[in-house]
Order: C-alpha cells, then sequence, then structure tokens
C-alpha cells in the first residue's frame, strides 16, 4: 500500500506541475513530453495522473488524524495524538502510528 500511495503522490505532484506550467505559460509538458496531447503516452500519464487523484481521495478521511495530531486537551502526552478533543471539534483519533503519518 506504502508504494501506491507513494506513486499516487507523485503522480499528483507531476500533474499539479504541469497545470501550473499550462496556468501560467500555456506550456503542456506532458504534451511536449511525449509529442502532443493526444499521443498515447500522454494519454496514458493524464489517465494515470487522474487514477491517482481518485486514489488520494481516500486521505481526506485520515484529515482528522493529521489535523488533530498535537491537541493542547490531550490527556496522553507520550503518544502526541487526542483522544476527544473540544478544539478538534470532538475528533477520536487513533493511537495507532499508521494513522498519524
Amino acid at each position: 500500500m506504502a508504494v501506491i500511495n507513494f506513486v499516487a503522490l507523485i503522480l499528483i505532484v507531476v500533474g499539479a506541475i504541469n497545470w501550473g506550467l499550462w496556468g501560467f505559460f500555456q506550456f503542456d509538458f506532458i504534451a511536449w513530453l511525449f509529442g502532443g496531447n493526444a499521443s498515447v503516452l500522454s494519454r496514458i500519464v493524464y489517465s494515470c495522473v487522474g487514477l491517482a487523484g481518485l486514489w488520494s481521495l481516500k486521505f481526506f478521511g485520515r484529515c482528522k488524524a493529521i489535523c488533530c495530531k498535537k491537541c493542547h486537551s490531550c490527556k496522553d502526552d507520550e503518544c502526541g495524538t487526542c483522544h476527544k478533543c473540544k478544539s478538534c471539534n470532538g475528533c477520536n483519533c487513533s493511537k495507532d502510528p499508521k494513522d498519524s503519518q
């Protein structure tokens, strides 16, 4: 799973850089690199970036754990995560280290 998440992150960054280049300079790097935006390789890259974006939607479920990582009202200072914080809108962060990454 970690490899898929890492590849998805790389593809999202590639897509974001490509959109930034298009927005600022009207330059499509992927199309330039692979010979046009209708070429098979360009379409594969565009599709992979889109799939990576869809895959990454699952990270929104972890937003509370990320936002809640350091609560001031945490009773367990050793773990660095909260259990029921009023300042975090009552989120229930997990002690599992995988969830806080």
